[in-house]
């Protein structure tokens, strides 16, 4: 193999693995919307997570389903949900790789956002002052921000 040929395949190779490596506006948008820290508008968040990581592997359930392999206050991240039109909640989730203890600590070091057990079951959920919620999600976390979609505005002519 010649050396510009092997330098083009280098190339390509660290292309290839670039395409799925989370975009360094991830924390900063995605990490604001799941601590209910930003708008939520599950057409920009879908928008948002196509282009970044590609189509949703399945819509199910009222949401469109990301895999991706990316991480949130030090903790890996599995899979985004976003809300679809047919949810009356407009919503963003995800599931992390982190027991719900381990994923509350961690966003309190790296937002300084605490989520307290909304009750003294053995699985509460915790609760953000801003409405985000750590819940338990098999051996796993899945924190979501979730709101009811706005009505839609009143015509001025029914108002008179």
């Amino acid at each position: 193999m010649t050396l510009p040929r092997a330098a083009a395949g280098a190339v390509l190779a660290l292309a290839c693995i670039q395409v799925n490596a989370a975009p360094s506006t991830f924390a900063p948008v995605i990490g604001s919307a799941l601590l209910c820290r930003s708008h939520l508008d599950n057409a920009y968040f879908h928008s948002w997570l196509t282009t970044a990581f590609g189509p949703a592997y399945k819509q199910e359930g009222g949401a469109y389903w990301f895999k991706l392999d990316a991480t949130l206050w030090g903790k890996p991240v599995r899979e985004i949900m976003v809300s679809d039109d047919t949810n009356p909640l407009v919503f963003v989730a995800a599931v992390l790789d982190s027991k719900p203890e381990e994923l509350e600590g961690a966003v309190r070091a790296g937002a300084g956002l605490r989520h307290l057990p909304a009750d003294a079951s053995r699985f509460p959920l915790r609760v953000s002052n801003p409405g985000s919620v750590i819940a338990y999600h098999q051996d796993k976390s899945k924190i979501y921000c979730a709101r009811y979609k706005p009505l839609p505005p009143v015509p001025v002519a029914l108002l008179r």
